[in-house]
């Protein structure tokens, strides 16, 4: 390390792939490149780079990226307490990535949780020592919800802070009816101060914690308020005595704080209710299984299952793990996890996944994924990291929140002066002071983005479409187009062997027979139609060579025989001779042609069958009705894909494209203006997933396919895409509506208080109005259904 970098801060980073010097001097030239860096060692045997500089983490790491190596990264989901608006979210933020080896930090004030990426070998313990020094406390990751103590402290200190009010309340209530029911003014002060400096010593705590930090709060709003409150009601008791009761302001103080800590305790609530989605679905996996061991039932923790064990679950017992049934049948309840009303019937081989419901039968499972690899943990990951997600008008929350306090400080200052110059007393400047600090509280301003998020995204959990993150409902808003693929996507992925049309010389037999040959072994639709269709053992095959996206070509018994797509038989340059008739006739009946062909001879044309979804119709029609484009991908001949498109009243056709092509097809559409979603399910429709402005997956495909998505539909019904798309639409409105309602608050709120309109009582109720009505309105998005009218 050079001399010049002893004295910077170093970071040690651990890199994977590294085989030899070479792949060290790429990664040290690689680190060296970015800016901030003032030197870098590099050892590939340990695996380590030493960084010297003040370059960002995320820097170094898109640094390794590029050279072709990776740093492997640890990811923490975090408990923060303490929190009370946008400005401490951002606080966390902010000490979290200065810890060193942070990559990302985001902090969610709505669920209090921080999701960081850090590289491998962060600690725990030092992210929880920076979020101490910002004046919060870690809670323990894996505490459930109800079992949280905060809880439990919520509600007393309501109940007592009520109970030293009610002389206030019924005081201020017997004003309106005409009678003197305020307490005396010793009696006053005796119940305002544990109110004050007790049950809104948390206010004063983090309101100090952030002065320490050189930032502020929402609890400074509230300490300086109330506390100003409270210090001229006692220098005016020492004044003039306990019969000046009515001219104290004790009770502005008391009920402040009291609406404040009623304010919490509903958000409280409201938060449980708008993340009720992940706790729902991590709450359908059962505690038990019964384990076959050596030949007999025995009841094991579910946690101790492990990939290959045999399990048994009885009628109407949840399934305890992923797995595929090895002997029974059942009607399985899935609706919990992917929306489905309807059982679906399980025989042997057919996939089950943890937390679903054997209803009528006995089934014996094969246990192929445990714990955090089950369908039922990547789905509550998912929901959980879309509602930790930002939204991109987030971006401008947080930067009014970083000045927003300062800002009302300012303003509190400038009302006290205007009112003392333009001759009114100290107490009533000090008064009017107090009600602009506590009307400015900016927590909804916090909670209206996230409570949005959590809402929508839960919502459309339930109903089986998943959002991996806030991007997805921004890009969901601009879509013009909808494309969908047509195999497995519109159809339903199985097609069977309508009609074998075989040429002169040539038996239907033989050519079947030559057929399932070439297909034996693949998992293609088409193939297993074919094989269906064939009866007996297929002959071998030898020099089989796959034509991605064309066919197959090998020689069987001796013969050299291509089966594949019309466009492998134009580029072999085969004669269709007496079959041309039953091309145009199989075509017109929307069906897939492929053709046997021996040395520039077709033998036979196949014309296969995949019935439309029961749902694609409707799933068009929905979409047409949103105003939208509604276009069909297809490697089918045009002919069969205009029929198709006829009969589901699609817009658009894009016949005879190759997978690689489905990606270019996109890019032409958006060239021409469009904002294209693009449904699919298979591997080839990777790259086009990827390519589109939103992805939207079918879960029911690959893994491959779900990754590169936006959204994913955990089951296979075309319908589910107009609701993907309205819930997406509903919850980016929820977001601006809140975030309307939270700056009416303050925009309304703080000229009324700085003019003396409002009272520091009913500047509290408001400021908690204010959250409240934000948290309400999510709640609303989050009795969302498919059901609704997607418009």
């Amino acid at each position: 390390m050079p001399d010049a970098a002893l004295t910077t801060p170093r970071l040690f980073l651990p890199v994977d792939g590294m085989t030899c010097v070479a792949c060290a001097g790429r990664v040290r030239r690689a680190l060296l490149a970015v800016p901030g860096v003032l030197g870098a060692e590099v050892n590939a045997a340990s695996g380590q780079a030493e960084v010297a500089g003040t370059a960002a983490v995320a820097d170094l790491v898109a640094a390794v990226r590029r050279a072709g190596y990776a740093v492997p990264e640890t990811v923490f989901d975090l408990g923060i307490g303490g929190m009370t608006c946008a400005s401490c979210a951002q606080r966390v933020e902010r000490a979290l990535r200065r810890v060193p080896g942070v990559v990302e930090a985001g902090v969610n004030l709505a669920t209090e949780r921080a999701h960081v990426r850090a590289i491998r070998g962060t600690e725990e313990t030092a992210l929880g020592a920076a979020v101490a020094r910002a004046g919060y406390r870690l809670l323990a990751a894996s505490a459930e919800e109800d079992a949280d103590p905060g809880a439990a402290r919520e509600a007393r200190d309501l109940i007592l802070a009520t109970l030293l009010t009610l002389p206030f309340l019924a005081g201020m209530a017997g004003l309106v009816a005409g009678q003197d029911w305020m307490p005396g003014g010793w009696w006053q002060f005796a119940l305002a101060t544990p109110v004050t400096f007790w049950l809104g010593a948390r206010f004063w705590r983090a309101g100090f914690a952030a002065l320490r930090a050189g930032t502020g709060n929402m609890d400074q709003l509230v300490a300086i308020g109330t506390g100003a409150a409270w210090g001229l009601s006692s220098w005016l008791l020492l004044r003039h005595g306990p019969d000046h009761a009515h001219g104290l302001y004790f009770e502005a103080a008391a009920v402040v704080i009291l609406f404040i800590l009623l304010g919490k305790w509903l958000e409280a609530r409201a938060k449980r209710a708008t993340g009720a989605a992940i706790r729902a679905l991590l709450g359908l996996a059962p505690r038990t299984a019964r384990r076959i061991e050596d030949g007999e039932e025995r009841e094991v923790p579910a946690a101790a299952l492990a990939v290959g064990d045999l399990v048994v679950v009885r009628p109407g017992e949840r399934i305890p793990a992923d797995g595929a049934v090895r002997d029974g049948r059942a009607g399985v309840d899935e609706s919990a996890l992917t929306g489905e009303s309807r059982p679906v019937e399980k025989e042997p081989g057919a996939r089950v996944a943890t937390g679903t419901v054997a209803l009528d039968g006995r089934l014996v499972i094969a246990v192929t994924a445990v714990g955090g690899e089950t369908m039922l943990a990547r789905v509550a990951a998912l929901v959980a990291a879309a509602q930790a997600s930002r939204a991109p008008v987030q971006k401008l929350v947080d930067r009014v929140s970083a000045v927003f306090v300062p800002v009302v400080l300012a303003i509190a200052a400038a009302t006290f002066a205007g009112w003392l110059l333009a001759g009114a007393g100290a107490e009533q400047a000090i008064i009017t002071a107090v009600s602009v600090l506590v009307i400015a509280c900016p927590c909804a301003l916090g909670l209206a983005t996230p409570a949005a998020i959590m809402a929508g995204t839960g919502a459309a959990a339930r109903a089986g479409i998943l959002v991996r993150d806030v991007e997805a409902i921004e890009h969901a808003q601009a879509i013009t187009l909808v494309a969908f693929d047509k195999t497995g996507t519109l159809t339903e992925g199985r097609p069977r062997l309508a009609a074998l049309h075989a040429a002169p010389g040539t038996t239907e037999a033989e050519a079947l027979r030559l057929a399932a040959a070439l297909q034996a072994g693949s998992e293609h639709p088409l193939a297993r139609a074919v094989l269906a269709a064939a009866a007996g053992k297929p002959p071998p095959v030898e020099d089989f060579r796959a034509l991605p996206g064309r066919g197959v070509e090998g020689r069987v018994e001796g013969r050299a025989i291509v089966l594949g797509s019309p466009r492998l038989m134009e580029e072999r340059g085969a004669d269709a001779g007496t079959l041309a008739d039953a091309v145009a006739e199989e075509a017109a009946q929307g069906r897939s042609l492929a053709w046997l062909v021996e040395g520039g001879r077709a033998l036979a044309l196949l014309a296969f069958e995949d019935a439309a979804k029961p749902g694609a119709a409707r799933a068009v029609g929905a979409l047409k009705a949103m105003g939208l484009k509604v276009a069909m991908l297809s490697g089918d001949h045009p002919a069969a894909a205009q029929a198709a498109a006829r009969s589901l009243g699609l817009d658009i056709v894009a016949a005879g494209v190759l997978p690689e092509g489905k990606a270019e097809r996109i890019a032409a559409w958006q060239a021409e203006g469009h904002r294209v979603a693009m449904v699919g399910d298979g591997v080839n429709d990777a790259p086009a997933l990827a390519r589109a402005d939103l992805g939207i997956a079918m879960g029911t495909g690959t893994d491959v396919a779900i990754a590169a998505a936006g959204m994913t539909l955990l089951r296979g019904d075309p319908a589910l895409v107009p609701a993907a798309l309205a819930v997406a639409r509903r919850t980016r409105r929820k977001i601006r509506h809140n975030l309307a309602w939270a700056f009416g608050y303050n925009l309304v709120g703080l000229p009324l208080a700085a003019l003396g309109l409002l009272s520091p009582v009913v500047a509290g109720a408001a400021m908690a109005a204010s959250s409240l009505s934000v948290l309400g309105s999510a709640l609303l998005l989050a009795r969302w259904h498919p059901a609704e009218d997607p418009r």
